[in-house]
């Protein structure tokens, strides 16, 4: 197909450039004729116009050609099944054949067995019509001996046969199970070697943990005794540079043990020739105990105080409320006079301006007032009685003055 589509494309160019070289061929010619410039013209309109049906024969050629490849694939296509169904009639064929030879031949095998057995026995029959008839009866019995002897050979060879088998089968029986003995024996040899291989992998596993385990316990331990302070105390004398904090590095004691051990705050710096007393093991453990149990002291304490502090300010709060209650029920009830709070009986005037600056620090209003006794200091005045005692509830409950001994009295 692509050749015949380049022959007609190739015999298409040829034509046209043919048509064009006459063309030129005529332009040259004549130039100065104008009537054959049109005819050239007019060739080539016309040759143009005759290059559609080549074309249109190119695509004609074209379908041409696909019907014939579609024709020639349709024929391989059957010949292809035909050769198929050849073939499977051959297969068939020969299949027949083969079973008709078989029986052909089984038939002449038949055929022949018995055209031998009729000849025996013609041969005999003419054989025994010969002989004498008064050896008829020798001629039975011999004929029955040979026949009980070929038995017995038959019998005979037959349970020589079926013993030979036998012993044939007990020596495979026998075989066999030296076979798997040995096979057991093998499995049971390498189970045991595989268990005792095991059982030595554990163990050097075991010995190999242990030896690193005690090799670390002493590292361990060879690292701790560096850490560790020294056994007994020691002197010390300061040299330039020398401070608390390096020296407890350098001794492997606790800044405050150092401290502690020399009577002396951890911030105090050290004088040049100073001499320090580094404590041992047993006297850092002693302090460290020390040192815990004044801090659990301590704790205590702060919790006690702030236990203290916490109901005194309730206290102060609840004296606190009780007063403004009680000023709240002075002017409801209008009460009559006025009285004060004694909180202390000072020697001189001077402690008694001393104890009413601290009251005055605390909120409240002093007077003093000097007696044979004494100097009163007293807070107030407050209207009603009612108001100066819980005045002095809130006073006595103070932690800012530390009293417990105010009492009340008539304001004059």
């Amino acid at each position: 197909m692509n050749f015949s589509r380049q022959a007609l494309l190739g015999i298409g160019m040829i034509i046209g450039g043919s048509v064009m070289l006459y063309a030129m061929v005529q332009q040259i010619g004549d130039n100065s004729q104008p009537a054959p410039t049109s005819a050239m013209v007019e060739s080539s309109s016309t040759e143009q116009t005759t290059q559609p049906p080549l074309t249109t024969d190119i695509e004609t050629e074209k379908r041409i050609l696909a019907q014939k490849q579609k024709e020639r694939a349709a024929r391989v296509a059957e010949q292809e099944r035909r050769a198929q169904q050849f073939l499977v009639e051959q297969e068939a064929a020969e299949a027949e054949a083969l079973a008709k030879a078989r029986a052909e031949s089984q038939q002449y095998i038949t055929n022949t067995t018995a055209a031998d057995d009729s000849d025996s026995a013609a041969a005999k029959k003419k054989d025994d019509t010969a002989s004498a008839t008064a050896s008829l009866e020798g001629t039975e019995s011999s004929e029955s001996a040979d026949s009980n002897t070929a038995q017995a050979a038959a019998a005979e060879k037959l349970k020589t046969a079926q013993q030979q088998e036998a012993k044939r089968q007990a020596a495979l029986k026998e075989k066999q199970a030296a076979k798997e003995l040995a096979q057991r024996q093998q499995q049971a040899e390498q189970a045991k070697q595989q268990a005792e291989a095991k059982r030595q992998a554990e163990a050097e596993r075991q010995a190999a943990e242990q030896a690193a385990a005690k090799k670390q316990a002493a590292e361990k331990a060879a690292e701790a005794a560096k850490k560790e302070p020294p056994k007994s105390p020691t002197d010390y004398e300061v040299k330039r540079g020398d401070g608390l904090i390096k020296l407890a590095r350098q001794y492997n004691v606790p800044v405050e043990a150092l401290a502690q051990a020399n009577n002396m705050s951890p911030s105090t710096s050290l004088q040049l020739g100073q001499t320090l007393t580094i404590p041992s093991r047993k006297q850092v453990q002693r302090l460290e105990r020390e040192a815990a149990a004044a801090e659990k002291a301590r704790e205590a304490q702060r919790k006690k105080e702030a236990a203290l502090a916490k109901k005194s300010a309730e206290a102060k709060r609840d004296a606190q409320q009780k007063l403004r209650d009680a000023r709240q029920q002075v002017k409801e009830t209008d009460a009559k006079g006025s009285f004060g709070v004694q909180v202390a009986l000072a020697n001189d005037q001077a402690k008694a301006d001393e104890l009413a600056k601290k009251f005055q620090a605390a909120g409240y209003q002093v007077k003093t007032s000097p007696t044979s006794r004494g100097v009163r200091v007293i807070v107030g005045p407050e209207r009603g009685k009612v108001a100066a005692l819980a005045l002095k509830d809130k006073i006595n409950s103070d932690p800012k003055v530390n009293t417990t001994s105010a009492w009340v009295l008539y304001w004059r």
